[in-house]
């Protein structure tokens, strides 16, 4: 009588339930998931819907998921933005935030130091390169110690300008212990009003109010002094705008006094890379070697 109880305790259903799993423990096994996106490449417009499906996925997918999408499609960033880096798994306020910035061009409107006659809407770019050369002529003498990562501009053109408008987006390592934040705050910049960064919502410093410009940066984006504005949000997401002027041969070859040679070390190419129709690597706009994160869609 005693091994039949033992027998029928061990059988409850819900032991055969725990044993071979709920329902729906398929599609929420973690192992299983890592699978399926790797054979899609980490897709990430599969991934956003997959994320708005449920609550429970929603969560795995911001703990596990977005974090194996940027390590594998920008792995040289990724390990350079956590390396030295406290608490290095929320790396520029979190994973999901990071690689929205990888893959999504945040669009531009009209702000009180950049203006356009019509707002440009967000987008997927099929094609960015980030690099932290780039990154370098964005910051001031003082703060070269910083590490960013900036993109090359993704060029849009605007009806009744004769420029094509760049739209570009950048990372901060270690934001709350760089120079420049602490060169912010010791100016006492205020955070601006009606602006927040299209990747994470949070409030944005304009680095021109701040007259943190340097002249290497309009000359990297190639474009002409004061015609570019870019902001930097309190979790270190940097995103911006300018003008970019048309290229002439002098220009091609023209390098500026604070910038670093270009570094093959600055990331890897995954594949060959346009800027646009304007600009790219064969054609001479001012870029340099960096990590190439491409929107290969598989579905």
């Amino acid at each position: 009588m005693n091994n039949v109880n033992q027998r029928s305790r061990h059988n409850r259903p819900s032991d055969e339930v725990s044993e071979s799993g709920s329902s729906e423990s398929g599609i929420l096994n973690e192992r299983i998931l890592m699978l399926v996106f790797e054979s899609i490449n980490w897709d990430p417009h599969v991934l956003c819907r997959t994320a708005c499906v449920s609550r429970k996925l929603h969560a795995l997918a911001k703990r596990i998921l977005w974090r194996q999408l940027c390590i594998t499609r920008a792995p040289r960033m990724v390990v350079t933005l956590v390396n030295g880096v406290p608490n290095g798994h929320q790396v520029g306020g979190g994973w999901h935030m990071l690689a929205k910035l990888l893959f999504f061009c945040g669009g531009c409107e009209s702000s009180r130091h950049f203006r356009v006659n019509r707002s440009l809407p967000g987008h997927f770019a099929k094609s960015s390169r980030f690099s932290k050369t780039s990154g370098r002529s964005f910051l001031t003498k003082k703060c070269r110690e910083d590490l960013l990562y900036v993109s090359d501009p993704c060029e849009h053109a605007m009806e009744g300008h004769e420029e094509d408008l760049g739209v570009y987006r950048g990372v901060f390592r270690g934001f709350r212990r760089s120079k420049t934040r602490d060169c912010l705050i010791g100016r006492r910049v205020e955070l601006e009003e009606g602006v927040r960064c299209p990747y994470c919502g949070a409030r944005v410093w304009s680095m021109t109010t701040a007259r943190l410009v340097p002249k290497s940066a309009w000359r990297r984006l190639g474009s002409h002094e004061g015609a570019l504005e870019y902001f930097v949000c309190v979790n270190g997401h940097l995103h911006g705008f300018c003008w970019l002027a048309p290229l002439s041969s002098d220009e091609d070859n023209e390098d500026d006094d604070d910038e670093v040679d270009d570094n093959s070390e600055d990331g890897v190419h995954q594949g060959s890379y346009q800027m646009g129709k304007r600009g790219g690597l064969d054609e001479g706009r001012p870029g340099s070697s960096g990590e190439m994160i491409e929107d290969r869609s598989t579905v």
